[in-house]
């Protein structure tokens, strides 16, 4: 650890070594996490819920078991938050929405990921916001307000996983689990100078069943590759409450990144800026292309591609809001102004609004597209082994508005062109900091992706691992 560092800033493989010598302690970690949250929330609000008492002593057991050498692993005592989508028992599950309640459910269930964490001894914190049931790409809700980038307070964190990104991107928590429907946790990954993974579909397992059915991922979000593959050790594997769950995998992925990873040669690497529909901000193309370069140094084949895609936007419009109108169903009918329209979040009242009434021939057609889209990766696959594309096209915008002041589309899904075609393909995508914009006067950090074909999570991580230790992040503090 940097001696010019606080606990709060080391990353988890940093305090797993410190722990293990006794250089930390555990709780003086979760100590130090719980005073910036204190001071820092109130601002970014990252967090909807903190439990201080539970937190320090687990963090006390923690530190009892690595006093005599017992630990459980490479996140036990790590602190960690959990996005509010997650079940965890103790804690009410209320996805940002006035809709529920504290008092609707006991509350005694852990959804797999969180049983895992607890499992490999994490120390968790809290709960970190989410829009109204995880419906957009950007972090505020009815019940909970605006989630803030640490970067600066005017602009978004993104989401829907944003309470997450905010939390590791301000020091508030070393780690965070997030879900990904669409791009939720790579989009505020991307704008809140991160690394964020949407592994395979089925890699992490999910209960209950999320209502955007296949499109729903969910995964780490770290300050490093090398800790987004030590956490989905932890996160991966059978659960028989999740019907699409993979085998536990036999290879560990943090294993793969133990090797000498940084020579590419030999990885095959296709570039495809704008997947043949979006349009970048200069700087973001300007960052990606530098990225391009640097894979290039490394011994990577690269080639730029282009894909002359069509949007399939409508396709996954028909996939997502189908879900999302069966959740508000469940509490009465949407169409009512004097019932469950005038408690959630207006922008999904009126999104639901544009997108509804989809027959089963409708979604049937989305299917279809998903399937060839599906196809068509898989053989661009076996002549590239990763493709590059940017992230998100912009830094991030205004705090409070769900799209781009100047968008012509009130719909989120037209600023996030490059994260839910992977989605509806369930390929694993990573997104990791590629520089900063400051052509609006603010320095703010853009992202690039790498996505791999379905099952090869260890390559993305590979690329994305020997990228990072290139051109080391100045991304890894948000706000001090």
């Amino acid at each position: 650890m940097d001696a010019t560092e606080t606990a709060r800033w080391c990353t988890a493989t940093e305090l797993n070594a410190a722990y293990t010598s006794g250089a930390l302690s555990p709780v003086e970690v979760v100590d130090e996490h719980l005073a910036a949250i204190d001071v820092q929330n109130p601002a970014v609000n990252a967090y909807c819920l903190v439990d201080a008492e539970a937190a320090t002593r687990d963090a006390r057991a923690s530190a009892e078991r690595h006093r005599a050498g017992r630990a459980l692993g490479p996140l036990d005592g790590v602190p960690v938050s959990v996005k509010d989508l997650f079940l965890t028992a103790g804690w009410p599950t209320l996805r940002g929405s006035e809709l529920l309640d504290p008092g609707d459910d006991a509350w005694t269930v852990d959804a797999p990921a969180v049983a895992r964490l607890r499992e490999a001894g994490a120390v968790l914190l809290g709960k970190v916001t989410t829009p109204e049931f995880g419906w957009k790409g950007v972090t505020d809700s009815p019940r909970q307000g605006i989630t803030r980038n640490p970067w600066s307070l005017d602009r978004t964190s993104g989401g829907s996983s944003g309470g997450s990104a905010a939390a590791v991107a301000a020091g508030l928590s070393t780690l965070s689990v997030g879900t990904d429907g669409g791009g939720s946790i790579r989009i505020p990954a991307s704008f809140c100078g991160i690394v964020g993974f949407k592994p395979t579909f089925g890699r992490v397992p999910l209960y209950p069943a999320s209502p955007f059915g296949t499109l729903a991922h969910a995964g780490p979000m770290t300050r490093t590759v090398a800790d987004c593959a030590v956490m989905l050790d932890v996160l991966s594997g059978f659960d028989s409450r999740d019907w699409w769950a993979m085998p536990t995998p036999t290879r560990r992925s943090a294993d793969v990144l133990g090797r000498p990873y940084q020579d590419l040669s030999g990885m095959r690497i296709a570039y495809s800026p704008t997947l043949g529909y979006g349009t970048n901000d200069p700087q973001v193309q300007r960052n990606t292309d530098a990225v391009i370069d640097v894979l290039a140094d490394l011994g990577a084949q690269v080639t730029p591609i282009d894909l002359r895609w069509e949007d399939p936007a409508w396709a996954y419009h028909i996939l997502w809001f189908s879900g999302i109108e069966v959740v508000l169903r469940a509490f009465g009918d949407i169409a009512d102004k004097g019932g469950v329209t005038e408690k959630i979040d207006p922008g999904l009242a009126q999104a639901v609004a544009r997108h509804h009434g989809f027959t089963a021939t409708d979604y049937l057609d989305a299917t279809a597209v998903r399937m060839a889209l599906g196809v068509e990766m898989g053989t661009l696959h076996e002549e590239f082994d990763v493709l590059v594309t940017p992230a998100t096209p912009t830094a991030a915008f205004e705090a409070g508005l769900d799209v781009p002041a100047d968008s012509a589309s009130p719909d989120w899904t037209s600023w996030t062109p490059y994260s839910y075609p992977f989605n509806l393909t369930g390929q694993p995508a990573i997104t990791v900091p590629s520089g900063f914009d400051d052509s609006g006067g603010t320095a703010l950090p853009t992202g690039v992706q790498f996505v791999g074909a379905r099952h090869h999570d260890d390559t993305v991580l590979r690329v994305a691992a020997a990228y990072e230790t290139a051109v080391p992040s100045a991304t890894r503090k948000g706000l001090r």
